[in-house]
């Protein structure tokens, strides 16, 4: 997992009468939030909008997070694009039904739990094949000298 750190860049601090910003706290480590990076391949169902939509759901609940929009897009002659917009950030998609492949990207903050649908996408979309990577985004840099 990269985490990477640009010099002289500084996160703000959430002070005591501040409201809740909504950063994780794990392992010690303060951040933005979670993102995972996943590709199916080998997949099924690909080009099944109301099915997609379905799992999309299923993904965003088992996950604990908050639908508000969805956008997906269906092309001619194949493939889905889209983007499920939620309270905690979004989760998106593009698919290639011709070889079998789907890209996902599901970036949440909060107590949403973004990897929970990892095994989803693989079990709907029946993938033989899958990688995946998580990302802590906005690493909160700890002050210097501690």
């Amino acid at each position: 997992m990269a985490q990477i750190l640009s010099s002289g860049s500084a996160a703000p601090v959430l002070q005591a009468d501040q409201p809740p910003d909504h950063f994780v706290r794990c392992d010690g480590v303060e951040f933005a939030g979670t993102h995972v990076l996943i590709d199916l391949w080998e997949a099924s169902r690909l080009d099944d909008l109301p099915y997609m939509e379905s799992v999309l759901r299923r993904a965003i609940n088992t996950c604990g997070a908050t639908l508000l929009h969805f956008h997906l897009h269906h092309f001619t002659p194949t493939g889905i694009s889209g983007v499920a917009v939620l309270a905690e950030s979004h989760i998106s998609v593009h698919t290639w039904p011709e070889r079998g492949f789907a890209a996902f990207d599901v970036f949440m903050c909060g107590d949403a739990k973004p990897e929970l649908a990892v095994p989803i996408f693989e079990n709907a979309f029946t993938a033989g094949r899958i990688n995946y990577n998580t990302v802590r985004r906005g690493l909160v840099a700890e002050p210097s000298g501690t």
